[in-house]
C-alpha cells in the first residue's frame, strides 16, 4: 500500500475538525515535515486563523516518531487534548493504519496529592500533621474549596488541577498538592500506586504525542534530570512566550518569610545547635532585608554577603542533620522531613548561587506593599541554555503568530541561542524562518492609527491629552473598545476618569476574574474593557464587540527593571545596540500581540490606535510598525474617527 501524501492527510484532518484548508496551513505543514525529516529546526510565524495546530500536528503524526508539544497557555493545551488531537487521530487512522496515543503531562504540583489529602499537611508550629479540612471553617471560602476538593478527589480520573471547574484558590490547592521536592516518591508513599502525577508520567511514557507546558519544558532543560520522555520531535507553540517562561523557571528568590518557614519546619527534626544556627542566620538576613531598597545589586553588599554565607552554611548543616535523624514520635515522619528538607534546600541553593556570584546572573531587591522585600537572582540570558538543551538530538519547530520582528526572525532567533539564519558551521544549529501569512486581509480589515499630535508620554504624570483622545475614539466607536495599558496605574486612572465622562460601561482588570471580564466584554458591544499585560495576549473576541484596540503608549520595559536594564547594558558592552536588542524587541513583541486582538475572524473590521507619537516620529518607529500586522496606516485623527463611526454604524445595521 502506498504511503498517504501530506496533502491527503491534511485534507482528512481539516475536514474532521470542520475547518477550511488554507494555503498558509499547507505551506506550514510541508515545512514542518521537511524540518522533521532533515533533523533541522524551523521558526514559523502563522497568523491568527491559519490553523497552525493542524499545520504541525499532521506532519508530526505522519512522521511516526514520538513528539512533545509544549504550549504556554492552558486554553491551548485543552484545545489540543480535548478537540484537535482526538479528531485528528481519528481522521488519520484509516490513512496511517495506526492510531497514535496522546497524553498530557505537567509538573507535579499541578496534580492532587492523595497523601496530602488523606494524611494532612505537615504543620509548622508543632510536630506531626494537621488536617486542613478540620482546621478550616466549613463556611469560609477556604473550607468550601477544601470540601469540594475532597469530593472531586473521588471522581477525578486525572487529579489535574485544570480539570476542576470552577477552580479553587492557590491557598486551597496548596493544602492538597506537593512540589517535586516535597514528594515522598512512589516507592515510599502509601498512595504511590494510585498517584495521579505518577499515572500521568506513565501515560506519557507510552504516548506517541505528549502535550506539556513551557514551564515543564524549562524544568526539564534546567535540572538535567529528564522529566519528559525521550522524543525525536519538539514543537513549541506560542513560542514568543518561551524565553520569559524559561527565565521564570531559572529565577531564584529568598524572602524573610520563606527562610523563617524553613527554620520552623526543620527545628524539631535536628539537634539544637543546628537549629539555633539556622535561626540566627535567618534573623540576620531579616535585619538586612528590612533596609533593602529596590534595584539591581551590581555587587553583593558586604552585610548581605555575610548574611547569605551564614544562611548557606547553616542550611547545609541542617540538611545533613535531617538526613541523619529518625524520630518515631513524629506523626508521618517521612512527609514532615521531606517538606522541611525541600524548604531548607531551596534556601541553601539560592543563598549559594548568589554568594558564588556568577557574571551570568543578575541579582536585585524587590519590595512589595503586601509581601515586603525579596531578594531575586535570574540568568542574564537563557539563550545559551536553550541552544545547548533544546537544539541538540532532536528537531525543534517553534511557532507563534508573532516571531518575525522588524521584518525578520533573527531577533527572536538570537534570544533562543540561534545564530543568524543561514549561518554555517559544524556545531551551529541549522534553522530557517518561514512566515506563512494570515488568511485575513489586514489592509482592508484594519487601520493602524498613530496619534502623532499628542505630547510624548513622560515616565509618570497625567496625560490629559491622551485621555481626551481616547474618549473621542471610544465615542466614535460606540464603545466596542479594548484598552491595553502599559501599567495597572494607567489603566485604573483612565477607567476612573472616563467612567465619569462617558455613558459606556468600562470594565477594569482586577475587578473580576479575567474569564468573567472577557465574557461580559464579548456579550455587550457598548461595553469596554481596560487592563494591562494579560490582556495584551489573552483576549480572543471576534465580531463587533471589539472594533477598537487602544494602546496608551509603546510598552517598553520600565527603565528601573533590573533584569531588562542588565541585559541591555550587557549587549552595549559587547558592542551591540542594547536598546534595539532588548527594549525595542520587548515592545515589538507585545505590540504585535496587542494589535493581534483586533482581527480574529474574516468579517472583523476595526482600528488599532496607538496614543504615543513616538511610533510615527522616532527612528525606531519603523521597526515597531514592521512588527505589526499590515494594517492601512494613518496619523489623521479625523480619518480614524470617521472610520470608527462608519464601522459602528455598519455593526448596528447588522444588529450588533
Amino acid at each position: 500500500m502506498t504511503k498517504p501524501s501530506l496533502p491527503e492527510l491534511l485534507h482528512a484532518a481539516v475536514t474532521a475538525v470542520g475547518g477550511v484548508e488554507r494555503p498558509g496551513q499547507v505551506s506550514m505543514a510541508e515545512a514542518v515535515a521537511e524540518a522533521v525529516d532533515d533533523g533541522t529546526h524551523l521558526l514559523v510565524q502563522a497568523g491568527t486563523g491559519t490553523g497552525k495546530s493542524l499545520g504541525y500536528l499532521v506532519p508530526s503524526l505522519a512522521h511516526g516518531e514520538r513528539v512533545v508539544i509544549a504550549t504556554a497557555t492552558l486554553a491551548l493545551q485543552r484545545q489540543l487534548v480535548e478537540r484537535d488531537l482526538p479528531r485528528t487521530v481519528e481522521s488519520l487512522h484509516p490513512l496511517l493504519r495506526r492510531r497514535p496515543e496522546f497524553a498530557m503531562l505537567k509538573g507535579r504540583s499541578n496534580y492532587l496529592c492523595l497523601h496530602r489529602l488523606h494524611e494532612g499537611v505537615p504543620q509548622e508550629e508543632e510536630e506531626g500533621l494537621f488536617d486542613p479540612f478540620e482546621a478550616a471553617a466549613p463556611t469560609s471560602k477556604l473550607g468550601q474549596d477544601l470540601l469540594r476538593l475532597r469530593d472531586w478527589a473521588d471522581e477525578t480520573e486525572t487529579g489535574d488541577r485544570d480539570a476542576l471547574t470552577p477552580g479553587v484558590s492557590d491557598r486551597a490547592w496548596g493544602q492538597v498538592s506537593v512540589s517535586s521536592r516535597e514528594c515522598l516518591g512512589a516507592s515510599k508513599c502509601a498512595y504511590g500506586a494510585e498517584c495521579f502525577a505518577e499515572m500521568a508520567r506513565e501515560r506519557a511514557k507510552l504516548a506517541d504525542v505528549v502535550v506539556t507546558n513551557h514551564a515543564l519544558l524549562a524544568i526539564d532543560a534546567i535540572e538535567g534530570a529528564p522529566v519528559l520522555p525521550q522524543h525525536e520531535v519538539l514543537v513549541i507553540d506560542e513560542a514568543h512566550e518561551l524565553v520569559s517562561r524559561v527565565t521564570g523557571a531559572a529565577t531564584g528568590e529568598l524572602t524573610p518569610g520563606q527562610v523563617n518557614r524553613a527554620v520552623r519546619r526543620s527545628a524539631k527534626l535536628v539537634n539544637e545547635k543546628a537549629a539555633d544556627a539556622l535561626q540566627t542566620a535567618a534573623e540576620t538576613f531579616e535585619r538586612v532585608m528590612e533596609l533593602a531598597l529596590p534595584g539591581r545589586l551590581e555587587e553583593v553588599p558586604e552585610d548581605l554577603g555575610y548574611a547569605l554565607m551564614a544562611l548557606r552554611d547553616a542550611a547545609r548543616t541542617v540538611i545533613s542533620a535531617i538526613g541523619a535523624t529518625r524520630d518515631k514520635s513524629v506523626q508521618d515522619e517521612d512527609a514532615v522531613r521531606k517538606q522541611a528538607l525541600a524548604s531548607v534546600e531551596n534556601v541553601h541553593d539560592v543563598a549559594e548561587r548568589i554568594t558564588q556570584g556568577s557574571e551570568y546572573d543578575v541579582v536585585w531587591y524587590e519590595r512589595h506593599d503586601r509581601f515586603g522585600a525579596s531578594l531575586r537572582v535570574a540568568p542574564m540570558s537563557v539563550s545559551g541554555l536553550l541552544r545547548e538543551k533544546l537544539f541538540t538530538d532532536r528537531s525543534v519547530v517553534l511557532t507563534s503568530a508573532t516571531l518575525k520582528l522588524g521584518g525578520d526572525f533573527n531577533g527572536v532567533g538570537a534570544s533562543l541561542g540561534l545564530s543568524p539564519e543561514g549561518t554555517e558551521g559544524d556545531d551551529v544549529p541549522q534553522w530557517k524562518g518561514l512566515d506563512v501569512g494570515s488568511p485575513f486581509d489586514y489592509p482592508k480589515q484594519g487601520i493602524l492609527y498613530v496619534a502623532r499630535h499628542l505630547a510624548t508620554p513622560g515616565r509618570e504624570g497625567s496625560r490629559g491629552d491622551m485621555l481626551d483622545e481616547l474618549a473621542e475614539l471610544m465615542e466614535a466607536a460606540g464603545g466596542r473598545t479594548l484598552g491595553l495599558f502599559s501599567s495597572m496605574r494607567a489603566a485604573q486612572a483612565a477607567a476612573e476618569e472616563l467612567r465619569g465622562r462617558l455613558d459606556h460601561k468600562i470594565l477594569l482588570q482586577g475587578e473580576e476574574t479575567l474569564g468573567e471580564l472577557i465574557k461580559s466584554f464579548a456579550a455587550d458591544p457598548k461595553t469596554c474593557l481596560f487592563g494591562t499585560l494579560s490582556l495584551w495576549q489573552g483576549v480572543d473576541v471576534p465580531g463587533a464587540s471589539c472594533q477598537l484596540v487602544v494602546m496608551d503608549r509603546i510598552p517598553f520595559p520600565r527603565p528601573d527593571d533590573p533584569l531588562m536594564s542588565a541585559r541591555q547594558k550587557a549587549v552595549e558592552e559587547a558592542g551591540g545596540n542594547g536598546f534595539m536588542a532588548v527594549a525595542a524587541t520587548h515592545a515589538a513583541l507585545l505590540m504585535a500581540q496587542g494589535a493581534g486582538r483586533l482581527v480574529r475572524a474574516t468579517g472583523d473590521r476595526g482600528v488599532v490606535a496607538v496614543l504615543d507619537p513616538r511610533l510615527a516620529n522616532a527612528r525606531y518607529g519603523s521597526y515597531l510598525r514592521a512588527s505589526l500586522p499590515d494594517f492601512w496606516y494613518t496619523t489623521d485623527r479625523n480619518q480614524a474617527r470617521r472610520s470608527l463611526a462608519a464601522i459602528d454604524a455598519a455593526a448596528k445595521a447588522d444588529g450588533a
